[in-house]
């Protein structure tokens, strides 16, 4: 069974048809999610996604494709998390100012402000980069489609995906490279 008729028998209550999309997409779900730096709660992040995604079938309308829909709430959940993470970082840095005695706080917490500077700094870039740039590496790298996902979600030739997504992942290795220069 294809997924439109896995989602169609899922509506009406269906449990075994959605265990089998869930089975289906696992693990390009786990995939976006870590490359979207949910790390070790990759799994937390994915079994949230596809609870949500469960309860919210009747407003999936079929105009892409299923696991593009599914992906763009694994990559909605991993934000969630990231706020999530924010905030419990600033907890910890402002516990082991609290108590500088404690090295492991402070090396957690350290840890912690560069893995977000460094995603902040991607972010910053990607932000830079010309909309439809910007558009094809986000389909591509941080929702993990497909190129035929990228080429009918973005309606281009397949050709213009293709030569967009070397230029703009060139752009965004210049725009990065320069900031590291900026930076020292």
């Amino acid at each position: 069974m294809d997924d439109e008729e896995l989602v169609t028998r899922a509506r009406v209550g269906d449990l075994e048809a959605y265990d089998l999309l869930v089975a289906r997409h696992t693990a390009s779900a786990y995939r976006t999610a870590v490359l979207l730096g949910a790390g070790s709660e990759a799994e937390d992040v994915i079994q949230e996604a596809f609870v949500k995604g469960y309860r919210k079938l009747s407003r999936y309308r079929g105009e892409s494709a299923f696991r593009s829909w599914l992906l763009a709430i694994v990559a909605n959940e991993t934000r969630n998390l990231h706020r999530s993470r924010n905030r419990r970082d600033g907890l910890v840095l402002r516990a082991a100012a609290a108590n500088p005695e404690s090295e492991i706080a402070e090396d957690v917490a350290v840890g912690a402000v560069l893995a977000r500077e460094r995603r902040a700094r991607l972010v910053q870039a990607l932000r830079l980069l010309p909309e439809r740039d910007r558009e094809v590496i986000v389909c591509r790298f941080f929702l993990d489609l497909s190129e035929d996902e990228t080429v009918a979600m973005l309606g281009w030739p397949r050709g213009t995906v293709k030569s967009r997504t070397s230029r703009a992942l060139a752009k965004l290795r210049g725009l990065l490279d320069l900031e590291e220069v900026h930076r020292g």
